[in-house]
């Protein structure tokens, strides 16, 4: 594993008036696994390098759930991607509130 630390920040959004922090990049080999936790509450989430790629979550339906998160496939309109979200469990009514609406999430992955 390669560590590459940055600082630099830049805007993103409809009206790029979100400011982003990108604090650097993570090199892995194959079979090497990183878990990122959370400060406050200590949560975690693992991605893991193979040789065909990377494992980019836990698995949908034990190890995520059991780390607290759910998985949301959505789409956004404004910029005509797709992609899938981690969302706490204890923020789904912040995540539907705040950054998407219904219509825009095809499906929480794994229900519970």
């Amino acid at each position: 594993m390669k560590i590459v630390k940055r600082n630099r920040k830049f805007l993103v959004g409809k009206n790029k008036d979100i400011i982003l922090k990108d604090i650097g990049s993570i090199f892995l080999n194959n079979n090497e696994n990183i878990t990122f936790k959370t400060l406050k509450n200590q949560k975690e989430y693992d991605i893991c390098k193979k040789s065909w790629g990377f494992y980019a979550t836990p698995s949908l339906n034990k190890r995520l759930i059991k780390f607290g998160y759910n998985a949301a496939l959505v789409t956004s309109k404004d910029f005509n991607t797709y992609a899938i979200l981690i969302v706490e469990k204890e923020k789904k009514k912040i995540f539907f509130q705040i950054s998407y609406k219904p219509k825009h999430v095809f499906n929480m992955l794994v229900k519970q």
